[in-house]
């Protein structure tokens, strides 16, 4: 289950490829994204938002989608490049909002870490700490902790390693909140350099549609 207010995933999206890509494109990269918190997409898919510890599973997902947006960009087609974008920027974003990767950034610093800005998305010996773990779901309980009003309830019942007490969907969260929110839009543009590297300009120039 992803449950990152769909806000965020557009906002984060749009400031790190807004200055890079035509409107048309980032339009459908974005919807592409919000996609992924379709309800068939919420069971049994761990892999689209890092759930239940499937860090391998979601980071398979994500070269596999890359994998179909090179192959898209190797033919005629367009849009299938698009939308594979968006649908690994949401699975690399939500890896932020539902790991304790920002909680291990964080106590690096002995209870004086810098401000949000300077998270480092990609710090390799947090990234392959065995200390590093995602919220697990539990159902029923996860399902209804979605629901505002049964919230405080549901957090008495809902084990400490559940997603419910876990992740960083909002900013109601805490303040730990805009440290996931930095470091996804960090990696979102991390992602598109990436394939900036690896596109011929041609490419490149039908990939940005500018």
């Amino acid at each position: 289950m992803s449950r990152m207010l769909k806000r965020y995933h557009i906002e984060m999206t749009r400031a790190a490829l807004a200055p890079h890509f035509s409107a048309r494109a980032l339009e459908i990269i974005v919807a592409a994204n919000l996609k992924q918190d379709s309800l068939r997409n919420q069971f049994g898919h761990d892999e689209i938002h890092y759930d239940n510890n499937a860090f391998d599973k979601g980071d398979r997902y994500i070269i596999e989608q890359r994998g179909y947006l090179l192959a898209t960009l190797l033919s005629p087609g367009i849009l299938g490049a698009w939308i594979a974008f968006g649908r690994l920027l949401h699975t690399a974003q939500d890896f932020y909002a539902h790991s304790n990767y920002v909680t291990l950034w964080l106590d690096q610093y002995d209870g004086a870490p810098p401000p949000p800005p300077e998270i480092e998305p990609l710090k390799k010996e947090l990234i392959k700490s065995p200390s590093l773990r995602s919220g697990k779901i539990y159902f029923p309980l996860d399902a209804l902790y979605f629901f505002k009003p049964l919230r405080p309830l549901i957090l008495k019942f809902l084990p400490k390693d559940s997603h419910g007490w876990m992740n960083l969907d909002e900013p109601a969260q805490g303040p730990k909140f805009p440290y996931a929110i930095s470091a996804a839009t960090k990696r979102t543009a991390h992602e598109f350099d990436l394939l900036r590297k690896i596109l011929t300009p041609e490419m490149l120039a039908r990939f940005v549609d500018k």
